[in-house]
């Protein structure tokens, strides 16, 4: 019910369950949580948790009516009504990601084609990477070779070829880091994509069947007639 609070479904249907019998002259009075002293010609919502005490038109107690539900037990049946709305919510959505999953991939060819279009992707960025990695292995054969020239004396070593091989070193790892999180995507992405598969397979195969209508009331009662009409002779 949009735009109608959890509490008041509750309290109107309560109420409603009050009004069941026809009280024509009854006055209800009652003092809600906040200490007002409430009177009306019916049930009080406001009450529902506390005595409310029913006069006659002289003043006089005609009866008293308990509480309907104590603050904890209307605690809970607003808990329960707010898991069903939850529940029918999620329902609905799955029900929309269902329809937007079978416009998306309306048959397997196009499910396989994005799984190998973005598995390229991956595939690219990481040959990209491994190309760069064995330009810097020819960097650091290069490097190396400077580096022959010190090895009598490893304390005359410039401080300039000491920081280009250890940038080096850090483009290397860097380049494993980046290829080894290539290498997760692409196992998140085929984890994706055997998920759907699971379930666009159930779609295809519901919508894939074909519904049985129903015959037509007036068309059953005709068949039905016509069975029992006795045979002319």
């Amino acid at each position: 019910m949009p735009g109608v609070s959890v509490s008041a479904v509750v309290a109107i249907s309560l109420v409603a369950g009050l009004l069941a019998p026809a009280w024509a002259e009854g006055i209800f009075t009652c003092v809600d949580a906040k200490g007002r002293r409430l009177t009306s010609d019916r049930p009080i919502v406001e009450c529902l948790d506390r005595e409310q005490r029913e006069l006659t038109p002289g003043g006089t107690v005609k009866r008293r009516i308990g509480p309907s539900m104590t603050a904890e037990e209307r605690a809970a049946e607003e808990e329960k009504q707010r898991l069903a709305i939850e529940e029918r919510n999620r329902v609905l959505d799955e029900k929309k990601r269902e329809r937007a999953l079978l416009v998306r991939y309306p048959d397997k060819p196009a499910h396989d084609k994005e799984r190998n279009l973005a598995l390229e992707q991956v595939d690219s960025a990481i040959a990209s990477a491994n190309q760069h990695t064995q330009e810097l292995a020819r960097e650091r054969k290069r490097l190396d070779l400077e580096l022959e020239f010190f090895k009598n004396d490893p304390a005359k070593v410039p401080a300039k070829l000491k920081r280009q091989i250890e940038q080096n070193v850090n483009d290397v790892e860097a380049q494993k880091r980046f290829v080894a999180a290539q290498e997760e995507e692409k196992r998140r992405i085929n984890f994706r994509f055997d998920e759907e598969l699971v379930k666009l397979r159930q779609l295809w195969a519901q919508r894939a069947t074909p519904v049985t209508p129903r015959p037509h009331a007036s068309a059953a009662a005709t068949a039905k007639a016509a069975s029992s009409a006795p045979a002319r002779p």
